[in-house]
C-alpha cells in the first residue's frame, strides 16, 4: 500500500505522521479535522466538484462570490489538502476507497440518509480496514428513532435543551440562539477526545473502530447547571440576559460606561472582601454615595437595600471609561471584564503579545491574519497556520502517490 507523504512544513506535533481523510459537510467535521492539522497531521479533505459547502458560504474576501476566497473555508481548512472525488460515481469512490485504504483515520459527517444514498457503509469500512478508526459525526447519531432526522446547529441547540436556557430576562422573547455554531463546535470538541482515545487504544491492541458522535447528545451535555438543578432539587432554570441560567433570577451582571462601551461584573453581595474592593474603589472617586456608611457592611442590610446598590453602581459604571474600568477593576482583585466585539480582539493588547493571531500567505490574496490554536505545549511546537487548499488542489498528487502510478 502506498503512503501518503506528509507536509514538509509542518513543525511536528502528537499526529506527525498521521493520515486523516475528512468527508466534512458542516463545521463540526471540519473543525475536528481543523484540530488534527494544528498539531501536525496531514488531513486530506475530500470534496465534491462543486466543493465543501463551506466554499460557499460568505463572508468572501474582495466581496466576491469564489469557491477559493470563503473566510469561513479559510478558517476552518487551513493546512489541509484537497482531492476533489465525486461518491455519487465510482470513480470517486474508488478513490476514497483508495484515501482510506492509506489513512489511520476518517472524519465522516455524512448523514444517515445521504451513506444510504451513496452506498457508503461504514462499518464496512472498518471490516475491510481493522486498523481505521472511523469517526462518524451525525445530528442525532447512527442509530435510534431520529437517526435519520435533518438538522442544522440551531436544530441541535433546540433539541438538546441548551437553547431554553439562552435569551433574555423578558420571557415574552424567544430564547436566542449563541452565535458561532456553538452545537457543531462542541460536537467537534467531543469528537476530537473520543478520536485521541481511539488513537490510544490502537497503539495497545492494533485495533481501529466506528465512533458514533451525536451533536445533539454532546450539545446536551453542556446545559451547565440545568441538569444538576433539575435531577436533585428538580428546579427548572429560567434564562437571563448575560448571565447564567437560574431557577429564581439574579441580578443584572453588565454595566453600561460612559464611552459607549459595557464590562460584565458579577455584583455577589454576600462576598465581604470583593465588596470592600467595590466600595473602596468608588469611594476613592468620590461616588461611593451612602454605600462606604457602615451599615453597609452588613450583609442583611446589603440585601435590603439591593436596588438601591443597584442604581449606584451603575451609576459608577456610567462614569468610568470602559476599558479603564476593566483594568482598574482588575487590579482591585475584582470579577469584571470587558465586552469586546469580535473585531476588536484583533487589536487585544493580550492575544497580540501572546501571539493569538498569524499572517497567513493566502495564494492571490496576500497575507491574511489568523487565529492560531488556543493551546500552547511546552514539549513541542505546533504546527503554524497554513493557508486554505484551492478547491482541487492536491487531487492529482494524492492519488497518484496512493495509487503508486503517474495518473
Amino acid at each position: 500500500m502506498s503512503t501518503i507523504e506528509h507536509q514538509p512544513d509542518a513543525v511536528g506535533g502528537p499526529y506527525a505522521g498521521l493520515t486523516v481523510v475528512e468527508l466534512a459537510t458542516d463545521p463540526a467535521g471540519e473543525m475536528t479535522g481543523m484540530q488534527f492539522v494544528h498539531q501536525g497531521a496531514t488531513v486530506l479533505k475530500v470534496e465534491p466538484p462543486d466543493g465543501a459547502p463551506s466554499r460557499h458560504s460568505g463572508p468572501f474576501a474582495g466581496d466576491v462570490a469564489d469557491v477559493d476566497a470563503s473566510l469561513a473555508y479559510w478558517y476552518y481548512n487551513g493546512g489541509k489538502r484537497s482531492v476533489v472525488a465525486d461518491l455519487a460515481t465510482d470513480d470517486g469512490k474508488q478513490a476514497l476507497e483508495a484515501l482510506v485504504g492509506a489513512a489511520d483515520l476518517l472524519i465522516s459527517t455524512l448523514h444517515p440518509l445521504e451513506l444510504g444514498r451513496l452506498g457508503l457503509d461504514l462499518d464496512a469500512m472498518v471490516a475491510a480496514h481493522p486498523s481505521l478508526i472511523v469517526l462518524s459525526i451525525t445530528p442525532f447519531g447512527l442509530t435510534g428513532p431520529w437517526s435519520h432526522y435533518l438538522s442544522s446547529d440551531l436544530v441541535a441547540l433546540a433539541t438538546s435543551g441548551l437553547l431554553i436556557t439562552s435569551g433574555y430576562d423578558d420571557h415574552s422573547i424567544p430564547p436566542i440562539r449563541p452565535g458561532g455554531d456553538q452545537a457543531f463546535h462542541t460536537a467537534a470538541s467531543f469528537a476530537h477526545i473520543a478520536a485521541l482515545l481511539a488513537l490510544v487504544e490502537r497503539d495497545r491492541s492494533g485495533a481501529g473502530g466506528l465512533i458514533d458522535v451525536s451533536i445533539q447528545e454532546a450539545a446536551g451535555l453542556t446545559v451547565e447547571l440545568a441538569n444538576p438543578y433539575w435531577f436533585y432539587p428538580r428546579g427548572l432554570v429560567q434564562r437571563q440576559t448575560c448571565r447564567h441560567a437560574q431557577p429564581v433570577p439574579t441580578q443584572p451582571a453588565i454595566f453600561q460606561c460612559g464611552d459607549g462601551g459595557w464590562v460584565y461584573f458579577a455584583l455577589i453581595l454576600a462576598d465581604q472582601k470583593p465588596w470592600q474592593a467595590l466600595v473602596s474603589w468608588m469611594d476613592s472617586e468620590g461616588l461611593a454615595a451612602d454605600l462606604a456608611d457602615p451599615e453597609y457592611d452588613g450583609l442583611e442590610h446589603r440585601q435590603a437595600n439591593f436596588a438601591h446598590v443597584q442604581d449606584v453602581v451603575e451609576c459608577f459604571f456610567l462614569l468610568q471609561d470602559s476599558s479603564v474600568a476593566y483594568h482598574e477593576g482588575q487590579n482591585r482583585g475584582l470579577p469584571i471584564g470587558i465586552l469586546n466585539a469580535p473585531e476588536d480582539l484583533y487589536h487585544d493588547e493580550h492575544l497580540v503579545a501572546r501571539g493569538f493571531f498569524a499572517d497567513v500567505e493566502q495564494p492571490g490574496h496576500g497575507l491574511v491574519p489568523h487565529p492560531v490554536a488556543a493551546y500552547r505545549f511546552s514539549a513541542w511546537e505546533a504546527t503554524p497556520p497554513q493557508p486554505a487548499a484551492r478547491l482541487g488542489e492536491h487531487t492529482a498528487e494524492v492519488l497518484a502517490t496512493i495509487r503508486g502510478d503517474d495518473r
